[in-house]
Formats: C-alpha cells, sequence, structure tokens
C-alpha cells in the first residue's frame, strides 16, 4: 500500500483565532506531488486571517479568490488522488483542517490522517536516526510552508528515515508496514497503489 504525505496552510493558526485551510498538498516519494489552493468557502466569512501565517506561507487572500479551487472540487480531486493510501502528516493540526474542510464541501474526510510519529515508532528510529534524516532532507531543496513542498519534505524524511534504520540494522530495506503490496496502478494519479 503507498504512503502519501499531506500538509495544509492556513489562514492562521487556531491560537490566533478561528483558521480555515487554504492550501492541501500530497506527495509520496518518486511518484506524487501536487497541490491544490483552496478559495474561502462561504461559511469561513468572518474566520481569521492573520498576516504572521500569510508572511510565512506567501499566500495572498485575493490570490485564493482568484487561484482557488471550490472546496467541493479539492475534496472530490484529493480523494481520488489518495485513494486508498495510509496518509500521514507532521502535525495533529493537519486533521482539523481536513474535517474543515470536508465539512464546508459537504462530505466526510476521504482518509483518516495519521501522525509521523506512527512511522517513527514502527521503525523503531531514534534521536540521532531522527536528526540523521532530518539533516539529510534539510539539504534539499523545498518550498517550505507551501503545502506541496512540505508534503514533499516529510515524504523524503520517512524514505531517509527508513534507509537510515535499515542500514544501521544492517536488514536491508524492509516495509513500512505489514500491508500487502498491490502492483495496480492507481488510476487518478498513476502510481502504484
Amino acid at each position: 500500500m503507498t504512503i502519501i504525505t499531506i500538509d495544509f496552510e492556513a489562514s492562521c493558526l487556531p491560537c490566533h483565532g478561528r483558521s480555515f485551510p487554504i492550501e492541501v498538498g500530497i506527495a509520496s516519494v518518486g511518484d506524487l506531488s501536487c497541490s491544490w489552493l483552496i478559495r474561502p468557502h462561504e461559511a469561513w466569512t468572518g474566520w481569521d486571517w492573520t498576516s504572521e501565517a500569510q508572511s510565512l506561507h506567501g499566500i495572498a487572500r485575493d490570490q485564493l479568490y482568484h487561484d482557488g479551487l471550490p472546496a467541493d472540487r479539492v475534496m472530490a480531486e484529493l480523494a481520488a488522488a489518495v485513494g486508498d493510501a495510509r496518509v500521514f502528516a507532521d502535525s495533529y493540526l493537519d486533521a482539523q483542517w481536513l474535517r474543515t474542510l470536508a465539512g464546508a464541501a459537504g462530505t466526510a474526510p476521504p482518509v483518516d490522517i495519521r501522525h509521523i510519529e506512527e512511522v517513527i515508532d514502527r521503525l523503531g528510529a531514534d534521536d540521532a536516526d531522527i536528526a540523521r534524516a532530518q539533516a539529510l532532507v534539510n539539504a534539499q531543496s523545498f518550498a517550505r510552508h507551501r503545502a506541496g513542498g512540505d508534503a514533499q519534505w516529510l515524504a523524503t524524511f520517512i524514505a531517509k528515515l527508513a534507509a537510515i534504520v535499515a542500514d544501521r540494522e544492517g536488514a536491508g530495506e524492509r516495509p513500512l508496514f505489514d500491508w500487502v503490496a498491490s502492483r495496480a496502478v492507481h488510476p487518478a494519479i498513476g502510481v502504484a497503489a
């Protein structure tokens, strides 16, 4: 089964007020990387927007109205892209923003977002493994604080961490989880599911 990473950018952090998702990105190592700008839904009128958040992600509200897609279209395309993959994030907030997006689209979230801690625990990675993987990934160029770039960063981190642990254990590559591998190609994105 495919592992996909997900990341959201938002109007603000919840500590600054009621936040809504403005961009979502997904990635898997070498196979998939895509993102969607999200047009603010009418139900989010009056929700908070901070200049601090905008300075991090660089997405202006006007850009969302001009280039963003409606919530229902983003949800449909996201659901098709993730299929039955296991989806991981490095923030618990991503699940909240997925629920907010799904609510605006009038649907249930297509997946449960799992936290990266599950992968780290499954691999048996220690602090030194994590630091080494982070250093290797940080040496690469990713568009940080943009949903697609952050999802790519996390997918690459998982791959590097798995390789580091396998090398340390001398066990060679092993599956992260005991899922049955399928060689079928996902019709929506053209990658093995």
